[in-house]
């Protein structure tokens, strides 16, 4: 038997439809949060918040590279809500694979950058403009990488 650790707590979970930001929103409503699926693909968000009900998860459209969705996704929790409590920075990309920098296109690189990078700091920015009046909140940040490369991965994950 678990015990509901985060009851009354509302979270932002970024990259939330599917894998690691899906898992997290499971868990965080199974432990009594309030949560707000935040990703770019919008069949499945809305589909995972239907599963784990209206009153307890609710989609938001957000690419994390523009300020805007982000701010919008952060100002829907505590309009919604009433606060922000967590923000869990997930969304993230690997890239095209290739695995000679000679090749890879400065554009490829740059999108990997303004989601992993740019993306991370505009959802911590925009969370901790509502945290810091309340004292309170926490920011978690999924970062992840590979100590052995594969053939075929990016250099840059």
């Amino acid at each position: 038997m678990y015990e509901p650790r985060l009851e009354g707590k509302v979270a932002l979970i970024t990259g939330a439809a599917t894998g690691i930001g899906e898992a997290t929103a499971r868990l965080f409503v199974k432990h009594g949060a309030k949560v707000l699926v935040a990703d770019i693909n919008d069949e499945l968000g809305e589909k995972l918040c239907k599963e784990l009900g209206k009153l307890s998860a609710i989609f938001v459209h957000c690419d994390v590279t523009k300020e805007s969705d982000v701010e919008t996704a952060i100002d829907t929790a505590v309009a919604k809500f009433g606060k922000l409590d967590i923000l869990h920075n997930n969304a993230g990309i690997g890239g095209i694979p290739n695995p000679s920098i000679l090749e890879i296109e400065k554009s490829e690189f740059e999108k990997i950058i303004n989601v992993n990078l740019i993306g991370a700091f505009l959802c911590a920015k925009h969370a901790a403009r509502v945290m810091i009046p309340n004292r309170s909140g926490n920011i978690i940040t999924t970062a992840m990488f590979q100590m052995t490369w594969a053939k075929g991965m990016s250099f840059f994950i």
